[in-house]
């Protein structure tokens, strides 16, 4: 089995030659490597060459989006199985082998594995992860180990066979277009499961202002999938914009009376232990609480935002009409 591991690339010369490197160590050598810069203008191989030993292909394009990257890059791969990773990512030498064995122990239709923060990160980097993979966060809505819905793979580690490619079709330019992918690959009949052991290095966002503005994004997406998918949306989905409501309440109550405070100071507490606990570390922990109240309010201000404006108002009721699959042109392949 060939794997095609396929990486949308913009302006990340630095992220995409350590990617590269962790490439270079897999012990299973049985995969190529598509980068598709997308109107990059930093282009992350000037010379067009990669290192010695990869199975490379490296095109550019104009940018569109890094949905049409992809599909550019899936049109020219020459795998049995797609595997899509975000260029900050890093890859721990077994992936491959892992995945290999994980494919033939559970065979599925379309796979995802989880994250971890490297060593070399920063402590703020470290801190996001913990945010963004804790069960006291959105990392039990998000999907995992222990997980409030049904698992849902994510692009910065997430595959599927050329079977589904062929049924469902490419990913859509759309914030959340793995969830959308996802969605549209277990309604076409194909067959979801979480590889714990198939894991990645994911550098993710390096300062709060950054993740802040991505989070929400994730938050305002959330609305336009339920209009893509009506019932999509359950309860758990409200809890960012739940506890950015009631923080605020008690914020606020606060004011008249003290004690108010308590439930979120508990919350608080448990967050710190937890981040111990994951990251060994009082500073990251500590870091990591900080991030985690930058997540959720992100994550339910752009939820609520979102609701308000597309539901309520009703400005959200053509999305479907908005959002196409495009392959993107394949000439210069």
């Amino acid at each position: 089995m060939l794997f095609s591991i396929i990486v949308p690339v913009y302006n990340r010369r630095e992220e995409v030659a350590d990617l590269l490197r962790s490439l270079e160590c897999q012990t299973d050598k049985g995969f190529e490597i598509i980068l598709v810069e997308d109107g990059s203008t930093q282009l992350s191989l000037p010379d067009g060459k990669g290192p010695e030993g990869l199975r490379l292909k490296y095109w550019k394009k104009s940018n569109e989006g890094r949905s049409i990257a992809r599909n550019y890059g899936i049109a020219g791969a020459d795998g049995d199985f797609f595997v899509f990773v975000d260029s900050d990512c890093i890859l721990p030498p077994g992936y491959i082998a892992g995945l290999r064995k994980s494919i033939a122990e559970n065979p599925v239709d379309c796979f995802g594995g989880p994250d971890a923060a490297h060593d070399s990160f920063s402590d703020t980097q470290k801190a996001i992860n913990y945010a963004m993979t804790s069960f006291l966060t959105t990392g039990g809505i998000r999907g995992g180990k222990v997980s409030m819905e049904k698992f849902t793979p994510r692009t910065f580690n997430m595959g599927f066979s050329r079977e589904v490619y062929e049924k469902v079709g490419g990913f859509r330019e759309m914030f959340s277009e793995d969830i959308d992918m996802s969605t549209r690959i277990r309604n076409a009949g194909f067959r979801i499961s979480l590889y714990p052991d198939v894991y990645v290095y994911h550098k993710r966002r390096v300062d709060m202002k950054k993740f802040w503005k991505q989070v929400h994004v994730f938050g305002m997406s959330r609305i336009t999938l339920e209009l893509l998918y009506p019932g999509s949306m359950k309860l758990v989905h409200w809890l960012p914009a739940v506890f950015t409501t009631g923080a605020a309440l008690l914020v606020i109550g606060s004011f008249f009376c003290k004690w108010l405070l308590l439930p979120l100071l508990l919350y608080i507490i448990a967050l710190w232990i937890g981040g111990i606990i994951a990251t060994r570390s009082l500073k990251i922990a500590s870091m990591g609480v900080g991030a985690a109240m930058v997540q959720l309010t992100g994550y339910g201000s752009g939820f609520i935002k979102a609701y308000f404006s597309k539901i309520i108002l009703g400005k959200g009721r053509d999305v479907s009409k908005e959002i196409e699959i495009r392959k993107g042109s394949n000439e210069g392949l």
